[in-house]
């Protein structure tokens, strides 16, 4: 591999050799696992008007809906590494699309709020396994020329599912009921379970110790702990009540003591040494504030259409195709615009690019044109596409090859917790604004306030981008004294060494 200006990997000149059998195999397996996951989240955004109906539940409360898939993914991941090597990668996906599935089918035939949301959690844990697990063996399977081409391709699901999800959860709504945006993963999950035993190489178990389940507890409690209250500050208008303060501060207690374990723990469930790199720890913050404006904001747009505008879901699920198209887009581009800006400026420029659309959803109003929505969600989906890209690629080259999968769980964690907080934030704040408003104009004016908090976030991804410029620029200089002669190749990072 070679080197970029700042002395880290980046993948090689040369264009990569064709995929073995095997790889190919296993691209495909765990590919259609990663749709039917990401497919089910999105599905779900449009349907949280008819389930609030259905169950006659607020909305306050039907987020946690899509909150509790978000925490039980983040809670899970961390173990998926260690389940993944004590049981067998194949193993532990096959129980990951088998846990999922059952546990659709559990939400599908839930007759009531609480028992929607437990079911709901089951299937973040299915889900949290099946993508971490599904990039080890993706990434086991290739060779270190074809691991961009790869992330490549995997990452096809992260752009299909949010353009076509909520028109198939539309459909859904509209010809069939709720139930069904669950039951459709039955089919699937299934198809998917058997190619993985037929397809898939079997592995060998290692030794992966005992599991961490003080690390497991204390994350778990901590991320919890902190989304409620952030839900609570929505909830009542106020930072100050003694429920928020308590709740975070216990929140930030659990995660603090969460820290110090994994320092003193024998096997971690995180490396958390990798945060010594700042350019590691300037985009691991980057990714997790993307969490909060990515999946958060991602339910104010449906909810808009169905309540404002009264549009029904098929309807709704078709007018929110271009920020999915945006975020297409920005994921065939990102990877040229990080190579000749740098991850720092690109991160920097995506965030701006995503404020930029997000502001004038703040002004929105009860007969804004579509043509202008439409125009602004791509440009906004285009923004935060743009700002995920070179934050992620700094992230993994901030760090040596060998430190690939701790990076991914630590990414994936970051980026879920940020999107229940920010889920959690958003239903909150839009169901204080609504109550009460009984005219469309009153409606979409509390649509408003809740996007100056999508603003607020979008803001809050630009200062660690920041710091990631800066923190380039000083590795940059750092390399520059000892770097190879003119016309040689350059040497590896020592920062990386370090890592």
């Amino acid at each position: 591999m070679t080197a970029d200006a700042g002395g880290s990997p980046s993948p090689p000149a040369s264009p990569p050799a064709g995929f073995s059998p095997v790889l190919t195999r296993a691209i495909l397996v765990t590919t259609v696992g990663s749709f039917m996951a990401f497919l089910d989240s999105t599905i779900v955004n449009v349907a949280l008007e008819s389930l609030t109906v259905e169950l006659d539940a607020s909305l306050a409360t039907i987020q946690w809906v899509i909150t509790a898939y978000l925490l039980a993914m983040a809670a899970v991941i961390p173990v998926s590494g260690w389940a993944a090597n004590r049981f067998g990668a194949r193993r532990t996906y096959a129980a990951g699309l088998l846990l999922f599935t059952v546990a659709s089918l559990a939400c599908g035939l839930a007759d009531s709020t609480g028992m929607l949301i437990a079911a709901r959690a089951a299937q973040g844990v299915g889900g949290g396994l099946l993508m971490p697990v599904g990039t080890m063996i993706t990434m086991r399977a290739s060779r270190p020329d074809q691991m961009a081409k790869v992330m490549a391709v995997t990452g096809v699901p992260t752009i299909m599912a949010p353009i076509i999800g909520p028109t198939i959860g539309g459909l859904l709504l509209d010809h069939a009921s709720w139930p069904w945006i669950f039951y459709i993963n039955l089919p699937i999950g299934l198809i998917t379970l058997l190619l993985t035993l037929r397809m898939l190489e079997p592995d060998q178990p290692t030794d992966a110790g005992p599991l961490d389940v003080a690390g497991v507890v204390l994350i778990t409690g901590g991320s919890v702990a902190i989304t409620y209250g952030l839900a609570q500050i929505g909830a009542e208008g106020e930072a100050g009540s003694p429920l928020v303060i308590w709740s975070i501060v216990a929140g930030a207690v659990l995660l603090v003591g969460f820290v110090l374990q994994q320092l003193r723990a024998r096997k971690p469930l995180m490396d958390i040494r990798l945060y010594k790199s700042p350019v590691y720890g300037a985009a691991s913050i980057t990714n997790f504030c993307l969490g909060a404006a990515v999946f958060g904001a991602i339910i104010l747009m449906p909810l808009y259409f169905q309540i404002v505008r009264q549009e029904d879901a098929v309807s709704t699920g078709l007018l929110l195709i271009p920020q999915g198209v945006g975020v297409a887009v920005a994921m065939f581009a990102g990877a040229k615009l990080t190579d000749k800006l740098g991850s720092g400026k690109a991160t920097l420029l995506g965030g701006a690019i995503s404020i930029v659309g997000t502001v004038p959803f703040t002004f929105i109003d009860a007969d804004t044109s579509y043509w202008f929505l439409g125009a602004m969600m791509v440009v906004r989906g285009f923004g935060v596409g743009a700002c995920a890209i070179p934050a992620v690629t700094a992230a993994y080259r901030a760090i040596s090859p060998m430190k690939i999968p701790d990076a991914t769980v630590q990414i994936n964690v970051g980026q879920r917790i940020g999107g229940s907080a920010g889920t959690a934030i958003f239903a909150v704040v839009l169901q204080n604004q609504l109550d009460g408003a009984a005219d469309p104009a009153a409606q979409a004016s509390g649509f408003g306030v809740a996007f100056w908090w999508v603003v607020a976030i979008a803001v809050g991804c630009t200062a660690p981008a920041l710091l990631l410029t800066a923190a380039e620029r000083r590795a940059a200089r750092q390399a520059a004294p000892a770097g190879p002669p003119a016309g040689a190749p350059p040497k590896a990072d020592a920062a990386e060494s370090a890592s």
